[in-house]
């Protein structure tokens, strides 16, 4: 039906006919001349239509925006002056001999290049928001993006193997979507958080290279970067060591992004889980921000000041410094609304304040040099401790955090990227990205009083810590590593065990009994036994990575059909309820109190 598409047209075409096929963009009639400008996934290309051709020019009268047609007509040059050299096919145009109207269009409910819609309106009417620019762009790189793993994966060896999407429960950290068996009453099935216990099968059944671009699913709260179904580049090895994998995938995403938008990332420096968490507050740290982290607990234990004192003598507390350069200065002087703005900022994540000191003379150490309510109440030795650890200089200002570590962490780290950005105090840099390595194996949860594993109960430790499993769970390390870009995670993963006794201490670790763990995990503890290759992998997330390819600023902004923070999709008004006849085929019963609740019948 179509001989080109409109964005492949160029000047090496002229005196051609081609014939295309789109939709119409916009229609301009100047006067008794007719331009159409006709868009299909790869781009416009303007079409003339003269008078000359009676039949051809009624038909283009009545065409609006968004009717779909078929253009045939001869490639010419635009004249001098009218020449876009923002469109592939600026430099031409189509002279109309032959106007097919496919379809016409009703009115639609907005204007593809209008910026300023609400998400709620372009998720209602996804398809017509699919058919501007930016989105058809925006998929247009999630494909290269996946081709360019794809490709990479297909030339190392990898093999693309599928796994169930129809799986056990096996519930560890998020939710799972449960899905109903109609043949097993009162049974259900649980679509996949993660492929992670087939693909370790996969190793112990001999496929040394899996690679999988997989949905995973989890019942979760949202947020920009979460959605319940999820994309992933899901990645497994047999026989290579923590540093292999990592050099192995480091080259990979080098890889991908070089093909899919041509950029040459810079060095991939590497910092521990502790250090990172020490300097910068989180385990994907930003480091465009130049901004940094100071500890000062110790410097804290012996002030007056019990709100610096009780969490310096507490176990697990932190008191942490943020050092603004020139923020107390009169021309870059953070103002009080300013302060309070991100005193509020900081309570989203905990934080029940946000003490700080402005440093208007470095030379006094006192009432007269530092200005801020706490300062009467701080010995003259721990004020000189954080001026000489935080580097402080006159005009300057430093924020505190004092609270348990993970409050102050999650508080001061955010801050720390929001000042930063908002600031200027930032490298130019475009990418930096970085290795988080050596994370605990192991996080104390106060609530369960037990502890739970960082990232999941299949995670080796390191060989040197293997007996800190049985005598201090909390100091031991696991062979674990992240890959952050810009304050996101890309990807994460690990070696696994592939010893029945290392996982039967990671279990004790983590209070799971010999029952539990059969129930749970047996299928894949009693595979171990035969024989379980040394293995490791790795998972990406697709959504993420081209999100930040795109600029956008959310994941479903690359997502076909993604489904709202309310975990609904407003195109097909899901999830929706059901017929009576269905449930009762499920063995499923609604009961109404407070809330709806799903109660399986006997």
């Amino acid at each position: 039906m179509r001989t080109h598409y409109c964005g492949q047209l160029n000047a090496t075409l002229c005196d051609q006919i081609v014939t295309l096929a789109g939709w119409a963009h916009r229609r301009r009639d100047h006067g008794g001349v007719i331009f159409i400008d006709l868009r299909d996934r790869e781009g416009l290309a303007q079409v003339v239509c003269d008078p000359d051709r009676p039949d051809m020019f009624k038909i283009a009268e009545d065409v609006r925006n968004e009717f779909c047609l078929k253009v045939t007509g001869k490639v010419r040059m635009r004249p001098e002056g009218t020449r876009n050299p923002h469109l592939a096919s600026g430099e031409i145009e189509i002279l109309c001999h032959e106007i097919e109207v496919l379809n016409p269009s009703i009115t639609p409910p907005f204007q593809l290049d209008d910026e300023n819609l609400t998400e709620t309106v372009r998720l209602t009417h996804r398809v017509i928001d699919l058919r501007r620019p930016q989105m058809q762009n925006n998929l247009m790189l999630r494909y290269k993006t996946a081709r360019a793993f794809r490709r990479f994966l297909d030339e190392h060896g990898f093999i693309d193997i599928e796994t169930p999407m129809l799986t056990k429960s096996t519930p560890e950290g998020a939710r799972d979507y449960l899905v109903p068996s109609r043949v097993h009453p009162g049974q259900f099935f649980a679509l996949p958080q993660s492929p992670q216990l087939f693909k370790q099968l996969l190793m112990v059944a001999g496929f040394d290279r899996y690679y999988q671009i997989v949905k995973c699913f989890r019942d979760e709260d949202l947020r920009a970067d979460r959605q319940p179904e999820f994309t992933q580049v899901d990645i497994e090895t047999s026989f290579m060591s923590e540093a292999e994998i990592m050099a192995l995938t480091e080259k990979l995403i080098r890889s991908v992004f070089k093909e899919a938008i041509d950029v040459d990332l810079p060095d991939f420096p590497r910092l521990t889980y502790a250090e990172a968490m020490h300097r910068f507050g989180s385990d994907k740290p930003d480091l465009r921000v130049t901004l940094e982290l100071t500890e000062v607990t110790d410097a804290f234990k012996d002030v007056a000041f019990k709100v610096f004192s009780s969490v310096a003598n507490s176990a697990g507390g932190r008191i942490a410094a943020l050092r603004i350069p020139g923020g107390a200065a009169s021309a870059t002087a953070l103002t009080r609304g300013e302060i309070d703005a991100y005193t509020q900022f900081v309570g989203i994540y905990g934080a029940k304040g946000l003490a700080y000191i402005k440093v208007n003379d470095v030379t006094q150490i006192n009432e007269t040099g530092l200005q801020s309510p706490i300062v009467k109440n701080l010995s003259e030795a721990s004020l000189k401790t954080v001026i000489e650890r935080t580097g402080a200089q006159s005009g300057d200002l430093i924020f505190f955090g004092a609270d348990k570590a993970r409050i102050v962490n999650d508080a001061l780290g955010a801050l720390r990227v929001k000042i930063g950005h908002e600031k200027g105090f930032v490298t130019g840099a475009k990418w930096a990205p970085l290795w988080v390595i050596d994370f605990p194996m192991f996080e104390y949860d106060d609530e369960s009083r037990r502890w739970t594993a960082c990232h999941h109960p299949f995670t080796s430790p390191k060989d040197e810590h293997l007996d800190l499993l049985v005598t201090d769970p909390g100091q031991c390390l696991a062979k674990a590593y992240d890959l952050a870009l810009n304050g996101w995670e890309l990807g994460g993963g690990s070696v696994r065990i592939h010893r029945a006794d290392v996982q039967e201490k990671v279990f004790a670790a983590l209070n799971i009994g010999p029952e539990e763990q059969q129930a749970k995990f047996g299928f894949l503890l009693d595979a171990l036994k035969y024989g379980a290759p040394p293995h490791g992998g790795l998972a990406f997330g697709l959504d993420r990575i081209v999100t930040m390819m795109a600029g956008a600023e959310s994941i479903r902004d690359v997502i076909a059909f993604p489904k709202t923070q309310r975990a609904q999709c407003l195109l097909t008004n899901a999830p929706s309820s059901v017929d009576e006849k269905q449930l009762r085929e499920l063995h499923i019963r609604l009961r109404q109190k407070v809330d709806t609740q799903v109660e399986v019948g006997q």
